[in-house]
């Protein structure tokens, strides 16, 4: 059983908008840093933003302004809103989550959601 479940990938037109979900079966209260990753055909993969259990938010440089995170803490669900996409934003989009529990680190992965951007 998968901890971390994405959807909301597709097909869209540069310019258009997608919002990806990430379903966490881990409590939001052991989780230490949560948030979403990318990788595009022939890159490495690549941060697109994250939360910390504090609060504390993170962008890719790149991305402030068209990408918003957010949570939701009664279903326990991530999500990235996406505006203004274009071909670059093509990439398999993953969520992650990591958390200490018993005094052992864990980290989790999404499977990943295709995004396509046509030009």
């Amino acid at each position: 059983q998968r901890q971390l479940v994405e959807s909301g990938g597709g097909l869209v037109q540069a310019g258009g908008s997608l919002r990806l979900s990430c379903a966490v079966s881990i409590s939001f209260h052991s989780i230490n840093r949560m948030g979403w990753y990318r990788q595009a055909p022939g890159k490495q993969r690549e941060l697109v933003a994250s939360i910390t259990s504090g609060g504390n938010m993170n962008y890719a440089d790149s991305l402030k302004g068209r990408f918003t995170m957010s949570t939701d803490n009664a279903r326990n669900t991530v999500y990235l809103q996406m505006n203004s996409l274009n071909a670059e934003d093509t990439a398999v989009y993953y969520c992650y989550a990591d958390q200490y529990y018993s005094g052992n680190y864990y980290e989790y992965w999404g499977q990943g959601t295709q995004v396509t951007v046509s030009s």
